[in-house]
């Protein structure tokens, strides 16, 4: 929308606006530019002086230790680094293998379910459907305290196996420190 059509939309009040015609060229305002202003710094020198041989060797010492502490420190963060992706590999496989079994024991008991549901649609009385409501809950049972304990034993074996790359790297710190 161009300004003149923005002018004439607007309702014009005798105090509010001059009287001029909206065709002819309309007023531009123009916006004042700020600067900043331009100075250089001030240079300051510094006073030379001697510094004793007593100071310079103990600066000397403190990098010296400062560059072998930080060798130290890179060493350890890389060992640490190695240590933590073998750990993340080991407990990421146990997942994914966990994730399986749990994959495999929900679709074993989707097929039981459904297996349960033909032979409750065959039954011929209601005797013979108690019957096999408990045969199957005993086997459900059955097969849930199964799939509980490897569960466990899988869940066991990735924390054991997940862990064990920190028990060494520890046991070898205190080695070290002992």
């Amino acid at each position: 929308m161009t300004e003149a059509t923005t002018a004439q939309s607007r309702p014009k009040s005798k105090a509010a606006m001059p009287d001029f015609n909206v065709e002819a060229e309309t007023p531009k305002f123009e916006v004042p530019r700020f600067e900043v202003p331009k100075f250089e710094m001030p240079k300051f020198e510094m006073p030379k002086l001697e510094v004793p041989a007593a100071f310079r060797e103990l600066a000397e010492k403190g990098v010296t230790q400062a560059k072998d502490n930080w060798e130290k420190m890179k060493a350890a963060t890389e060992e640490t680094t190695d240590l933590i992706e073998t750990s993340y590999s080991s407990a990421s496989k146990g997942a994914v293998d966990y994730g399986r079994k749990v994959i495999e024991a929900a679709r074993t008991n989707a097929n039981a379910a459904f297996d349960f549901a033909g032979n409750m649609l065959t039954a011929k009385s209601v005797s013979e459907a108690i019957e096999l409501s408990t045969a199957h809950a005993r086997k459900q049972f059955d097969a849930l305290t199964e799939q509980t304990k490897e569960l466990t034993a899988l869940a066991q074996k990735v924390a054991a196996e997940s862990a064990e790359p920190i028990k060494k790297s520890m046991t070898g710190a205190f080695k070290k420190v002992a």
